[in-house]
């Protein structure tokens, strides 16, 4: 093993003695206090702690002497200007501003604050108040937290203005998007003779009531009152907030309030806490409402929400930020029950809702109050006193589209996306067995795409928009009938039976401008197509329509069917007026044809019906088969000016030849079947969904 060599440490330089400094430098400080012989600091004497501390004392005095002669109006102007900057408007105090800095809580009193209304507003004040006092705990505010103790408005007058654009005077955020309002923990809340005035041109709401806020401490458990009452459209409106001792109130502890709304019949209560007293962006609660229209509710909430029967709800409402969210919605609206979840978020240009809603049993006449009309109101209906006296204005005009103007100012408030089920329909003029819609609302322009409503057999598809963007609103709509049934749509029954059966298809395309559903209708443009591609139909009933006095009657009574080949009905709709250019029946034994027009404004329907007998009838009447009258109450007749004639003519051939008398009234049965391939073929071009195995076959 071979042997590392050893290696020598290299000698160091000797220090230069510590007492030898080259000439005209200075020992570097640190050797300085480390050389025995470097010089010391010495302990300042008593003699100099006297000094310095009467001339701290003399300094005390002098601050404490400047703060009691103080004059704290000084500050006025700094103030004001720091106020107008964040405010976006002028601010400007006309009385004293006092203070007492030198407490472990203290105090500042403003007098006679004066809050301007922005520029557009007008020059009227927006807010003014006799004396503003703040005070607050000292020791929190160097641990980086404010305490306040009292804050506290004297006579307090605020005038709240929201034009017709949506512009708020007490909007300070300068255009931007600002989080909610977050006040630290306040002990002392008091406004004493608050008074309040509200108007909001978009919303036609004006609110005059007063505002009084204090601690009430007692038997109640009450520290805090939030009292108003005043009136909305002529209707009382009453608003009580209480909230628990504002006594040893912890930050992370939650502050329970309860709350109560009465605005004439809509009353809303709430019970619920603040997770951090006293941010307003956090919070949550158990709400119920009841009222007679749940529209209604947009002058309270800035919500659009759709006219409803009398309601009865209840939900759990939370805030987070700018997100509203109610969950557990439960209870009733008409006599239909309710369910599902909201969420309403308020960051945007607009307020968007969001939500998905459910009844497992909807009262189909509790969707006529959508649309401005009225459920039933018979025994055991569920009906407000407006709605009432429209069924009975409706009932007393004959009349089933409700003329009740749309406020197009609240679609324009907000966009929204609904989903809406029904698991059961009942009470329909139909047989509804379920259905559905999505309801989209996006600056003014409502779309409810797709709408179906299942039927026993068959369903209704398609699309219904409003656009309310313009000042005069159009509404469009697009519906298709598919796989139905006539039983089931018509369902007619004599003598314990349908004396029509067979598949039906069907579309109707419509649009109108009107700011009502009755105006829409009453100027609609556009096409109906029903079609029926094959069916049955009492044989009394088809020879009625040809008037076979002889076999018709004889069949009145018996049940035996007769093929349908097809029947189809087309009508141009044009300034409300559905106008039937052909209507074609075809039976075994007789070709009905048919015309007419449906007056949507008048709400009247015209008809005539006419049949032609395919084979040789000994005795026919010409009666031709009439269907007037208003929608709602059409009655079926003869026209009998075609059979005087008819007549007339027997008594002129009898006087020649008495066997000549009878002429008239045979019918030779020259008819001929009608070209249902064509016609089908036809509807289905125009959007009616007929199967293409019927097209086919048709063929």
């Amino acid at each position: 093993m071979s042997q590392q060599p050893v290696q020598t440490p290299k000698p160091r330089r000797p220090r230069a003695p510590a007492d030898r400094v080259p000439p005209g430098q200075r020992r570097p400080l640190r050797e300085r206090l480390a050389h025995p012989t470097a010089p010391r600091f010495k302990r300042p004497s008593r003699r100099t702690m006297s000094w310095v501390g009467v001339v701290l004392a003399l300094l005390a005095i002098t601050i404490a002497v400047l703060f009691a002669l103080w004059d704290w109006n000084w500050f006025r102007g700094p103030v004001e200007r720091v106020a107008s900057a964040r405010l976006h408007r002028q601010v400007t105090i006309t009385g004293d501003l006092n203070a007492n800095v030198w407490s472990w809580q203290p105090w500042v009193t403003v007098d006679g604050v004066h809050i301007a209304n922005p520029a557009w507003a007008g020059g009227k004040e927006m807010a003014n108040a006799e004396r503003i006092t703040v005070q607050v705990r000292l020791l929190p505010l160097f641990l980086g937290r404010t305490d306040i103790r009292v804050l506290r408005f004297d006579r307090p007058n605020v005038a709240l203005f929201a034009d017709a654009q949506g512009r708020k005077t007490w909007d300070f955020s300068d255009g931007r998007v600002q989080a909610p309002m977050k006040l630290p923990p306040i002990h002392s809340f008091v406004i004493k003779d608050g008074r309040m005035v509200f108007l909001d041109l978009m919303r036609k709401l004006k609110f005059e009531g007063t505002i009084n806020a204090s601690e009430r401490l007692g038997a109640e458990n009450k520290g805090f009152g939030l009292l108003g009452k005043g009136t909305i459209n002529g209707a009382p409106f009453r608003m009580d907030v209480t909230g628990g001792p504002l006594i040893n109130i912890e930050r992370d502890k939650p502050y329970p309030f309860d709350a109560e709304i009465r605005a004439g019949d809509t009353y809303l209560s709430a019970r619920g806490a603040i997770p951090q007293p006293f941010d307003l962006g956090q919070f949550y609660m158990t709400a119920t409402g009841r009222g007679p229209d749940m529209a209604a509710l947009f002058l309270l909430t800035g919500v659009a929400l759709p006219n409803t029967p009398p309601y009865n709800l209840r939900g759990k409402l939370t805030r987070d930020g700018l997100t509203w969210r109610i969950t557990d919605i439960g209870g009733r609206v008409g006599d239909s029950d309710l369910s599902g979840v909201m969420t309403l978020e308020t960051g945007g240009k607009r307020l968007f809702l969001k939500a998905d809603l459910q009844s497992n049993s909807l009262d189909f006449d509790d969707i006529g109050a959508l649309f401005g009309g009225s459920p039933a109101v018979g025994p055991g209906e569920t009906a407000s006193a407006e709605q009432k006296a429209m069924h009975a204005k409706l009932g007393a005009q004959q009349r089933v589209l409700p003329d009740a103007t749309l406020d197009v100012t609240r679609i324009r408030a907000m966009d929204a996306d609904v989903t809406y089920k029904a698991l059961s329909i009942r009470d329909a003029p139909v047989k509804l067995s379920s259905g559905s819609a999505r309801v989209k609302l996006d600056a003014g322009l409502l779309k409810i795409d797709p709408v179906e409503l299942n039927l026993s057999r068959g369903r209704v598809s398609g699309r219904i928009g409003l656009d309310a963007r313009n000042a005069v609103p159009v509404t469009d709509m697009d519906l298709r009938l598919s796989n139905a049934r006539i039983e089931s749509i018509l369902p007619l029954q004599y003598d314990g039976a349908a004396p029509l059966t067979g598949a039906v298809v069907g579309r109707a395309k419509l649009s109108g401008a009107g700011n009502s559903l009755h105006k829409a209708f009453a100027n609609a443009d556009g096409q109906v197509v029903v079609v029926a591609p094959g069916g049955e139909i009492r044989k009394a009933f088809a020879e009625l329509a040809g008037v076979n006095v002889v076999k018709g009657l004889g069949l009145l009574n018996k049940k035996d069917m007769t093929p349908v080949h097809c029947a189809v009905a087309t009508f141009d709709t044009k300034g409300g007026v559905m106008r039937a250019g052909h209507i074609v029946v075809d039976t075994g034994p007789v070709l009905i044809k048919g015309s007419g027009t449906v007056n949507l404004g008048a709400e009247r329907m015209d008809f005539k019906f006419r049949g032609h007998n395919k084979k040789f009838r000994l005795v026919r009447v010409l009666l031709p088969i009439k269907v007037t009258g208003p929608l709602t109450a059409a009655k079926i007749g003869v026209e009998p000016g075609a059979a005087m004639a008819q007549g007339a003519g027997g008594l002129l051939l009898g006087g020649i030849n008495p066997l000549a008398a009878i002429l008239p009234f045979i019918d030779p049965g020259l008819a001929k079947d009608a070209n249902c391939a064509g016609l089908i073929a036809e509807a289905s071009r125009q959007g009616a969904p007929v199967a293409a195995k019927t097209l086919t076959a048709g063929r």
